[in-house]
């Protein structure tokens, strides 16, 4: 356990909410686009891991960011959801440890 803490890296964890235009016409096509470059985001390697939350609340998705704090929020101040107030977001600093990945 302590060699995989030490040989932890940083990420930052993105949570993705609905935003006060949540319902405006239109939205299907931004929402569209959010997710076209979310796959342009993940083929960079940037945005590492991108899951959609559909249980239908208001938390709508959860991304894990190969980068700091600050270039996950200049990332997401672009996301047309979020520039057209579809969505809201917040970031946080995360540790992954080695090995760690999403289950095939």
């Amino acid at each position: 356990m302590r060699h995989s803490l030490a040989a932890s890296k940083t990420y930052c964890v993105m949570l993705l909410r609905t935003g006060p235009k949540w319902n405006q016409p239109g939205m299907d096509k931004l929402i569209w686009e959010h997710g076209r470059r979310n796959f342009q985001l993940r083929a960079e390697g940037v945005l590492s891991i991108v899951c959609p939350v559909v249980d239908g609340g208001d938390l709508k998705g959860i991304g894990i960011f190969n980068t700091g704090l600050e270039e996950a929020s200049r990332v997401m101040d672009e996301d047309p959801g979020v520039q057209a107030g579809i969505f809201v977001y917040e970031v946080h600093l995360c540790r992954g440890l080695p090995g760690d990945a999403l289950a095939k």
